[in-house]
């Protein structure tokens, strides 16, 4: 027929190839692993990433072949995310904080035939050598190193691949459908499940990402992901730096409040990435340095639930909007980010400052909806509660290596989480489905709950779980860090909680703590928890 658009596959060597075409002196800022910061940019970059696949072409690493990571966010990390998909393999980005039981379980399923990975982990690597059954190549992602060679025998070196590589070549043809890149879940209630990203899905998430209601990052920004890159991608970041020729500042191994603060004042950082329990780091060095953030305009914030008090301690302290976004592995993962419509600027302040405390709305390419437990969809009221169901471009349909599908019969993932819309489509997660307490027949937040102790001045951080009760089934409690230097106590912290929730959801206990457990992706462990307290009311009986 005439008249038909010209087809090019959506491929992530199109994004790379455009930052080197139309962005190349554009820098690239790189924290290494051992110290020091290294400055280079999307020319070289990309140049690199061509000798890498170039590299493994004389390697004969297969198409398809699953390439693993295990590294921190920098530069060498940036140019294996494009050398590897680009050039027809799978990045599989691995997660350093999982337990060697996991590491050795995610990489063999995988059958990843070769593992990048940064100084830091050598020792880890040693130990898991004998146990992965697929791995051909092992490539630290450094220089030479003699003494590293006396450790792990056989070992190849980034920098020499790169080096003998071909800056020119010319990546295969792709069917944009082909898979690029695997990330696994952190497996905290059984085994870790793959997530395969194609090409296709990789582009589109980025052009959906991107939009003015989206991240919003255009060639004039410099970006921070704290977000690890071993953590669903970055969040995409990586791939949406490359398609605006944004700069990007890549902070290596040091993520403390003190790094960080260097980090964003010395590279005048006006974007950020992370999850809440970085900023509460960050949050705690501006408080003891009494340091401002002159440059920083505004930070995405996903991972887990954004405290309303940590939202409006950036906004009025620092000058720092805190973005909400909401989305999960299964999800590539952005799925919502609160930006506010037009209408919402003729609301008091207040409300206004209310409605960014959710999840926010879905961007172009994802759709949600809420039913209960009989599967009905419940209206889009802001009111009805139920499991939070998605579906769109890059979602997940089946886990890897998995025949049967991860999808509803009429076709949407469950996320696990319990959730309302509104008439807007604005999101608001209330909690997870496995951590939510039914006290009574009726359910309580723990979300709600934790907000309410972290907004104490006297509350580092909290976690709210469901203990057993002889009469009620559920009631909840609270596991609570001090902040540095309070002596707040139980009867304070519970008494804060008349008149901001209804009494019967106010917690039977609150216990301080000296650490919560975290998961590998900075989630409270909240099984831990349970395990560990969920029966401290039957035990106060006795």
């Amino acid at each position: 027929m005439r008249g038909q658009m010209m087809y090019q596959a959506l491929t992530t060597g199109s994004l790379i190839d455009h930052a080197a075409r139309y962005h190349a002196g554009t820098e690239i800022v790189s924290v290494a692993t051992k110290g020091g910061v290294e400055r280079t940019c999307w020319a070289d970059i990309s140049a690199n990433a061509r000798r890498l696949a170039s590299a493994l072409d004389h390697l004969d690493v297969p198409a398809g072949a699953r390439c693993g990571t295990i590294a921190w966010n920098n530069r060498r990390h940036l140019e294996i995310y494009f050398g590897v998909g680009a050039g027809g393999r799978v990045t599989h980005t691995i997660n350093p904080r999982l337990s060697p039981e996991h590491l050795i379980y995610i990489i063999n399923d995988a059958a990843d035939e070769v593992l990048f990975f940064d100084h830091t982990f050598l020792p880890s690597i040693h130990q898991l050598q004998p146990h992965l059954k697929t791995v051909k190549h092992f490539v630290l992602m450094d220089p030479r190193d003699e003494e590293a060679l006396s450790t792990l025998g056989s070992l190849k070196f980034f920098d020499e691949l790169v080096a003998h590589g071909d800056a020119q070549h010319a990546w295969p043809e792709l069917d944009e459908t082909t898979p690029a890149a695997l990330c696994y879940t952190s497996g905290t209630t059984g085994k870790p499940k793959g997530v395969l990203n194609s090409h296709r899905s990789l582009v589109l998430h980025a052009l959906g990402g991107n939009q003015p209601d989206g991240t919003c990052i255009s060639a004039r920004d410099s970006l921070l992901p704290v977000v690890p890159m071993f953590h669903v991608n970055a969040w995409g970041i990586p791939f949406i730096a490359a398609m605006a020729g944004a700069r990007l500042v890549l902070p290596g191994p040091n993520l403390d409040g003190d790094s960080l603060l260097k980090l964003l004042t010395e590279e005048k950082v006006n974007v950020a990435f992370g999850v809440p329990t970085i900023w509460m780091g960050l949050m705690a060095a501006l408080k003891s340095s009494g340091a401002q953030l002159p440059d920083l305009e505004r930070s995405f914030v996903g991972g887990t639930a954004l405290p309303p008090s940590m939202i409006n301690t950036f906004r009025d302290d620092y000058g720092v909007e805190l973005i909400h976004a909401w989305g999960m592995t299964e999800t590539t993962p952005i799925g919502t980010i609160n930006m506010p419509l037009r209408k919402h600027s003729e609301l008091p302040l207040e409300q206004q400052r209310e409605i960014r405390h959710a999840q926010g709305r879905p961007i172009f390419g994802v759709e949600l909806r809420v039913v209960d437990a009989e599967g009905n969809t419940l209206p889009n009221d802001g009111e009805s509660q139920g499991s939070l169901q998605v579906r769109g471009h890059w979602v997940v349909e089946c886990y890897y290596g998995s025949k049967e599908h991860a999808l509803t019969d009429d076709g949407w993932f469950d996320t696990g989480d319990i959730a309302t819309l509104d008439e807007n489509g604005y999101l608001v997660i209330r909690d997870r489905a496995k951590d939510i307490i039914k006290s009574g027949g009726e359910w309580i937040s723990t979300v709600d709950l934790e907000n309410i102790a972290i907004a104490h001045p006297g509350i580092a951080n909290a976690a709210a779980i469901a203990a057993r009760h002889p009469r009620w089934d559920e009631r909840p409690i609270l596991l609570c860090v001090r902040a540095q230097g309070s002596s707040v106590e139980e009867s304070e912290l519970l008494a804060n909680y008349e008149g901001k929730v209804a009494k019967w959801q106010i917690p039977d206990r609150a216990v301080f703590v000296d650490t919560l457990p975290m998961s590998a992706t900075g989630k409270v462990l909240k099984n831990r928890l349970r395990d560990e307290y969920g029966q401290i009311l039957a035990e106060d009986r006795e």
